[in-house]
């Protein structure tokens, strides 16, 4: 049955009810609220269309004003690898413009084997379409496509590569820049590309890089930025970039992005042995001691991000292992282990959780104390991106396609 879904976050792009804008959805916490999504998908099932995807990109669809945009990477015959821009016709299936945004050189091509060149989510203020690719650079295009600035040469040894996804916040597009020579969150004027502000991470750990991506919070009558690196989690004034607070931690290739609510921010510690915490928010300083709520230290996921539901707090391992805790106690409520491993990150829609490993198994489940599956589906295909949900259609991006399913 539908959950009541308790939201602390601001929207931090001003786009239609209607749209995704970013990753994990118009809150940035992977819930969609709208017409019915189909309750099963496939390569045979409820499918409007599909299109091949050219290249090589785990980034999840993004959709605005009847448009889909995604990044992808394009290897060429000496080794580089063209990182490109994609339009689709959210109606059609058709794609309307494919441009490439940066030519990375072989010796900047990095990423680990699961990893892709183009895994970071475009974001949109339905005016122009912001794509981040790490250490290779970060752009504006118009809808047309094109180029209208770029920002490259801020950090340059990712470790692993690409991988956490920018935010707009009030005209500001902001990310974290975490590799092994320099750890920083920045924000850019949307407009200019400039730099607005830009803030160290403030602390010093043998293994620095990270891969996540920033949260927005609501405080009072401003906007505060949770931003998570190795070993600490920053909280900033949006405005001016001023750290307000931070809590520390041991973990390093911190990836899933903090989610907020009941008065409380919610992360994964990363690797080697993650756990997972539940801090109180506000405060000043340092508020490791102070603030720190409770821990579970089993079933912690080191890649898709949390999603909380009401009273209840869901997370999926890599591994493949879904739990439920109460978000208020972090006390498990159940645990049980899906078909296959996972990266992407789940949604809620309709008191439903949707699930789709890096195998292309899916899995529905219904939110709630007990577990109870819905459903099983296959895509066939490797999937690693998360999904996006507009107007009754789910959008789910495979290594070689992008699909979008509609009930029938």
């Amino acid at each position: 049955m539908p959950r009541v879904v308790l939201l602390s976050l601001l929207l931090a792009v001003p786009v239609s009810a209607a749209d995704w804008p970013q990753f994990r959805g118009p809150t940035g916490d992977g819930h969609y609220t709208g017409p019915k999504l189909p309750t099963e998908w496939g390569p045979d099932k409820n499918v409007a269309w599909k299109t091949p995807i050219p290249g090589k990109g785990w980034s999840s669809p993004i959709v605005s004003k009847g448009k889909v945009y995604l990044t992808t990477a394009v290897p060429q015959t000496n080794g580089d690898q063209s990182l490109r821009a994609i339009c689709v016709n959210a109606e059609s299936g058709k794609i309307e413009w494919d441009k490439q945004v940066f030519l990375a050189p072989k010796s900047k091509a990095i990423a680990h084997p699961k990893n892709s060149h183009a895994s970071p989510t475009p974001t949109t203020d339905g005016e122009r379409v912001y794509v981040h690719f790490g250490h290779n650079g970060t752009a504006a295009l118009d809808l047309t496509g094109k180029v209208l600035w770029t920002r490259t040469a801020l950090y340059d040894r990712p470790v692993h590569g690409n991988g956490g996804s920018a935010i707009l916040v009030d005209g500001r597009l902001v990310f974290n820049c975490d590799g092994v020579d320099k750890q920083f969150v920045i924000a850019l004027d949307a407009k200019s590309g400039r730099t607005a502000w830009q803030k160290p991470r403030g602390t010093s750990v043998d293994k620095p890089f990270s891969f996540s991506t920033p949260t927005v919070l609501e405080d009072g009558d401003k906007k505060q930025i949770l931003s998570i690196g190795s070993g600490v989690m920053n909280a900033y004034d949006a405005k001016s970039g001023q750290e307000l607070w931070h809590t520390r931690f041991a973990g390093y290739s911190l990836i899933p992005k903090p989610v907020v609510g009941n008065g409380l921010v919610y992360f994964s510690t990363g690797y080697d042995t993650p756990s997972f915490r539940a801090v109180k928010l506000g405060g000043s300083g340092d508020v490791t001691d102070s603030h720190a709520e409770w821990t579970a230290t089993k079933g912690a996921p080191h890649t898709p991000s949390p999603l909380l539901v009401g009273s209840e707090i869901y997370v999926v391992s890599d591994r493949g292992v879904m739990s439920c805790l109460d978000a208020k106690t972090g006390k498990l409520q159940w645990e049980e282990r899906l078909k296959g491993a996972y990266s992407a990150s789940p949604i809620e829609a309709d008191g439903n959780i949707y699930l789709t490993s890096e195998e292309g198994k899916g899995t529905l489940v219904e939110a709630g104390w007990k577990f109870k599956s819905l459903g099983e589906f296959d895509m066939k295909e490797k999937t690693f991106a998360s999904f996006a949900a507009v107007e009754g259609a789910l959008y789910i991006r495979t290594e070689n396609q992008l699909y979008k399913f509609k009930s029938r």
